[in-house]
């Protein structure tokens, strides 16, 4: 488990880096001339399903963009993909920017479009309960998500509203890899556990374990997945960043506007082990409590939210400068454009 002093000392001995050794963060050019972007999502889930249909639906390409997609899992890792040039883009959670611009970052990370505006986890009991109520979590095993990452503050801020102190009133385990979590509860870790989808959805169809609560709905609308980059990036490539942002907002009003057995017959080859009605399941839950944004535009309201939660698990020096981590004109735009 990667703790907050471990987090922060990492990030400065990168930023640090960073400003010794000049990276050019100069795009592309495929074969074709259009624009080579290079995305690093954090994870790969359905949660993230406009994504897949801007890939998969040709939006990118319809703006002159070369879209190659990589899963760099994890904040800590994606975040070192970007700041290290290795990746144009990241999809992850607003707060890793955050914690990059507390290190004092010459060259910031901008949140520039938006695509997912709730928690995407789900409350997970290995046994099926009727009428739940959360004080019934007191004295248990959960098995939490990583500390210092949207997922664990945003699941920490849910307990803490029901009268529940994490640290306290239930053992939470915390010293679980990511991508690990579900694993770990399937061999018998905890009596709950806070999971995305699909593996949310794969656990209660082989019946080990049952979806009670959501932690999206519970928490509030957040700037939860964004995708960011280097400001210097978008000083040079402007043009690309609204082609990019016009994409998103495209397959935001797409996905919008058809079924989860649609979606899912679309964003199905990025998820090659994942069977058709999970797929579907774990869509249609995103799509009935609103997790996937409208637009791309990063909200101040949403992003006070943010504050709040960040603020609540002791994660934050300062309120987050929304003016200076946060540039809305390209999302702006794209809603001017995209019908």
């Amino acid at each position: 488990m990667m703790k907050v002093k471990f987090r922060r000392s990492w990030l400065a001995a990168l930023l640090a880096a960073v400003l010794t050794v000049t990276l050019l963060a100069a795009c592309g050019k495929s074969d074709d001339g259009s624009t080579k972007v290079t995305i690093g999502e954090v994870t790969r889930s359905l949660f993230y399903a406009p994504e897949y249909v801007a890939i998969a639906n040709g939006y990118f390409k319809d703006e002159g963009i070369d879209i190659e997609l990589t899963t760099t899992p994890g904040g800590d890792k994606t975040m070192t993909a970007l700041l290290s040039g290795q990746i144009d883009v990241a999809l992850v959670g607003s707060e890793t920017s955050i914690y990059v611009y507390q290190q004092g970052a010459d060259d910031p990370v901008i949140n520039f479009a938006q695509l997912t505006q709730t928690d995407g986890t789900f409350l997970v009991a290995r046994n099926p309960i009727e009428n739940f109520d959360w004080s019934s979590l007191k004295g248990a095993d959960f098995l939490g998500q990583r500390k210092g990452g949207m997922p664990q503050m945003a699941g920490e801020f849910t307990l803490k509203k029901h009268g529940i102190d994490p640290h306290n009133d239930l053992k939470l385990i915390q010293n679980i890899d990511f991508a690990n979590i579900p694993a770990a509860f399937l061999s018998g870790t905890g009596e709950y556990v806070q999971l995305f989808e699909p593996q949310a959805s794969i656990i209660e169809k082989e019946g080990k374990g049952h979806v009670i609560a959501s932690f999206g709905v519970e928490s509030g609308h957040l700037p939860y997945t964004v995708f960011m980059t280097k400001k210097s990036y978008i000083d040079k490539n402007k043009d690309v960043v609204q082609g990019f942002t016009n994409a998103v907002h495209r397959a935001q009003l797409w996905v919008a506007d058809h079924s989860p057995e649609e979606i899912a017959d679309v964003v199905l080859p990025y998820f090659e082990n994942t069977d058709r009605d999970i797929a579907i399941s774990a869509i249609k839950r995103y799509k009935d409590q609103g997790s996937y944004a409208s637009d791309p535009i990063v909200d101040e309201a949403e992003w006070n939210n943010l504050a709040d939660v960040m603020t609540s698990a002791g994660e934050l020096k300062e309120k987050p400068a929304y003016d200076k981590l946060v540039d809305t004109s390209f999302a702006e735009e794209s809603i001017k454009a995209v019908k």
